[in-house]
């Protein structure tokens, strides 16, 4: 099997260092990974300027871009052949609900997801790496013993509880929640007295009920959402079928 790695907290983070140990051992493994941390950047390219890829000195490739770019470098201009399937993460905190149009994580694997390829994205639920080897091992375990009847390519989002390996309760299909609007922009001044603002952190869980993301990894479980990319508000269509907008 061979997979290609990718994440959006860039090439040193830790998360995915630790999916690249649990994979090696199964599969011929590629690394391409933003050079620093590129959360939130969503599905961006990077179009105004060229893009470099340098390699480290364990092997791993990394581009001074998006998670974005570094899948769409990685499969037009680096590997010989396709990969089986694409793992991005593990991603440092949840990308449930809402997160997951602005997650570079998930970004990674919607790309790998639009080149026709299979595709994962890991994350865990807190911040700071607590217990990343037990999310490590579930990564490992699921890429290993596969999504058997699942149609070629998936796209699947994954949250794993920051738990030990034995705390665990199972896993469970979830749907994506809903948050609250996001907290208010933080502002404060620079040297020179004038304003400046940083995106504030995201608000509540509005939609958490039972079968949801936030539910379930509430309870302890780790949940796996399939994911797909069709935008499409087929219901506002069957209504605007009915309009006379031929005359607009």
């Amino acid at each position: 099997m061979k997979i290609l790695i990718s994440n959006d907290d860039g090439y040193q983070a830790p998360g995915i260092h630790a999916l690249a140990e649990a994979l090696r051992t199964i599969a011929d493994i590629t690394v391409v990974a933003p050079e620093c941390n590129r959360s939130g950047t969503s599905n961006a390219l990077t179009l105004d300027r060229a893009l470099r890829l340098h390699q480290s000195d364990n092997g791993y490739y990394f581009v001074d871009g998006t998670p974005t770019d570094c899948v769409h470098i990685a499969l037009t201009a680096l590997m010989d052949s396709p990969p089986d399937l694409i793992v991005s993460g593990i991603n440092q905190g949840q990308n449930m609900g809402d997160d997951t149009l602005y997650s570079g994580t998930v970004a990674a694997a919607t790309e790998a997801y639009l080149f026709g390829i299979p595709a994962i994205a890991f994350s865990q639920v807190d911040k700071g790496w607590q217990n990343l080897e037990s999310a490590a091992k579930f990564a490992r375990s699921l890429v290993l013993n596969g999504l058997p009847g699942l149609p070629k390519p998936y796209l699947l989002n994954v949250n794993i509880p920051n738990l030990p390996e034995h705390e665990l309760k199972g896993t469970r299909l979830a749907r994506l929640g809903k948050r609250h609007v996001s907290e208010p922009v933080i502002r404060e001044l620079d040297a020179d007295g004038k304003p400046r603002y940083w995106i504030g952190p995201p608000g509540a869980a509005k939609d958490a009920g039972e079968g949801t993301d936030f539910f379930y990894t509430s309870q302890g479980y780790v949940t796996l959402t399939p994911l797909q990319i069709d935008l499409t508000n087929y219901r506002q269509l069957q209504v605007l079928e009915q309009l006379e907008l031929g005359s607009l």
